[in-house]
């Protein structure tokens, strides 16, 4: 009895040991084209350093020379300077940026916000970043949260084997890839839109297309109409960031859009979604399957054996995950 008590023991804290393992995430975006990208990211520094995730790249879809150095300066400012990043090459939307400029901000003649990478040039290219990340996980652990446009894992998908892995892109994602959390698309009419045609897809059709036909593991699709529902406060923007004079995600909320507007939280909810799948922050639709038209509109077929969902979000849910997104985003880094 002594003996299976013991092993009993040893058999549950090995479960409690997994199911406390934090997720690897690679965050993927197009940070600078909306504040919500900024405020995602500095959600997943919170749960990286409560060891609730494990930050393990960010990869970006603006081809933007600033959107990585900016990127680099949130990672130092909550001290994880060491998490990768990778741009993509040819991408879209090169435009200028209303926060991106943040990186080159100067006080008392240095950075404002200390970082080293100071050009995306001088970054690797997402891709590459993206191979050599999932090949060196365990298999089917890895989420990733794509909040901007498809381009960089669709050209992940085209890679054959290499240096890095024998395996081609879409055979590193089928083995490497748990769930792929991605906000994108619309489910539900916007206004009097019964065709809403969301702006991650729209900008990049083609790269969504791609995506929705060949990747291989389960997608669990955030639609606009979940960020739209959660309205950021922007009382926390004027009250909840002050600890520090300068903060890289007020400051660029402000820049964006600034207070007394509430910006829509899109990017936050596939982060918590895919950090927290079980923790009944959502609902999810039937298991179906999203096709992308040639407008860009997203099209649900439910099918029984479909690999897609997307986030449902009821009343009584609402106000529990606009108090995670805050909460998270706000949090100040811990002192080492």
């Amino acid at each position: 009895m002594r003996h299976l008590c013991w092993a009993l023991i040893m058999s549950l804290c090995a479960t409690l040991t997994a199911a406390a393992e934090p997720v690897g995430i690679i965050f993927d975006t197009d940070m600078g084209n909306d504040v919500d990208d900024a405020l995602a990211l500095g959600m997943l520094h919170a749960l990286h350093t409560r060891q609730q995730c494990r930050l393990l790249a960010v990869t970006l879809t603006k081809d933007h020379r600033l959107a990585g150095p900016y990127v680099d300066a949130v990672n130092t400012f909550y001290g994880h300077g060491d998490v990768p990043i990778g741009v993509v090459k040819n991408g879209k939307t090169p435009g200028d940026s209303k926060f991106l400029p943040l990186a080159e901000a100067q006080a008392n003649g240095a950075l404002r916000y200390p970082h080293k990478l100071m050009d995306g040039k001088d970054a690797p290219d997402a891709v590459t970043l993206l191979r050599k990340t999932l090949a060196s996980q365990p298999d089917g652990s890895v989420v990733i949260a794509q909040v901007g446009f498809s381009t960089n894992l669709v050209r992940l998908l085209e890679t054959p084997g290499d240096d890095i892995s024998p395996l081609s892109g879409k055979e590193l994602a089928a083995k490497k890839v748990k769930v792929l959390s991605i906000m994108a698309g619309a489910f539900t009419a916007i206004g009097n839109e019964q065709r809403y045609r969301e702006y991650n897809v729209k900008e990049d059709i083609p790269s969504a297309k791609a995506l929705v036909a060949g990747w291989p593991t389960p997608i669990v699709w955030s639609g606009f109409e979940i960020g739209i529902a959660l309205p950021y406060p922007h009382q926390s923007i004027l009250q909840d960031y002050g600890y520090v004079k300068h903060h890289p995600l007020a400051e660029a909320y402000t820049l964006y859009s600034p207070p007394p507007h509430d910006r829509p939280t899109w990017d936050l909810t596939s982060v918590l979604y895919g950090v927290f799948p079980n923790r009944g922050y959502f609902g999810l639709s039937p298991a179906g399957t999203v096709t992308v038209e040639d407008d860009g509109f997203t099209a649900f077929k439910a099918e029984e054996n479909g690999k897609h969902r997307y986030l449902m979000l009821s009343a009584e849910q609402k106000p529990r995950v606009l108090e995670a997104l805050v909460q998270l985003s706000s949090e100040p880094p811990h002192q080492k």
